[in-house]
């Protein structure tokens, strides 16, 4: 019976330590703390733009990058290159449809590990009503209560009806878009 009592705090104290929770820390992304950048060819030239407006949330703990999501909206009418017809152009029925489609949102459902600080996000992405499974490559690098994120992707426009109607094949604007992301998440 005395051994049975020296036992008992020892597996209770292992018991709590085995079910308790892992929480993954909060983190709030919003624009102005780095870049969400995109890049094409248009008529055999590269071009650059950003969007100005996003937000989001990521709940990430890298001792436990599978039990993490996020889910980061865009403001599709929020996207410049600098060039003037091309961001007149872009808002339109044609390419983001901004009118029916304000926003973009990719929703990441877990993080995997790749080794170190490399992760895929794994998750869908939704751009004028069209949702996909999409695997953004990325860095993350936490110092503090700031999360930094850097990663690319690649796009098929098309799939997500980008560019219809005399815009539908590559004749003028490639089919294939990057997308890169470069921001700091504040939380912990």
């Amino acid at each position: 019976m005395k051994a049975f009592r020296k036992f008992l705090p020892v597996a209770t104290m292992a018991g709590l330590l085995l079910s308790t929770p892992t929480f993954a820390a909060n983190w709030t992304l919003a624009a102005g703390n780095g870049t969400l950048g995109f890049s094409g060819t248009q008529t055999g030239k590269t071009f650059e733009g950003h969007f100005e407006k996003y937000d989001g949330t990521i709940n990430f703990d890298p001792a436990h990058p599978e039990a993490g999501h996020a889910k980061i909206t865009i403001d599709m009418a929020s996207a410049t290159t600098g060039d003037s017809q091309r961001d007149g152009a872009l808002p339109g029925q044609d390419w983001f449809d901004v009118k029916a489609f304000p926003s973009a949102v990719f929703e990441v459902k877990d993080f995997k590990v790749k080794g170190g600080n490399a992760y895929d996000a794994e998750g869908t992405l939704t751009i004028k009503g069209v949702s996909k499974p999409a695997v953004l490559p990325l860095t993350i690098d936490i110092s503090g209560s700031m999360l930094h994120a850097k990663g690319h992707l690649q796009l098929v426009r098309s799939v997500f009806n980008v560019g219809v109607g005399p815009w539908a094949t590559s004749q003028w604007v490639a089919l294939e878009v990057g997308v890169d992301v470069d921001v700091t998440a504040h939380g912990g």
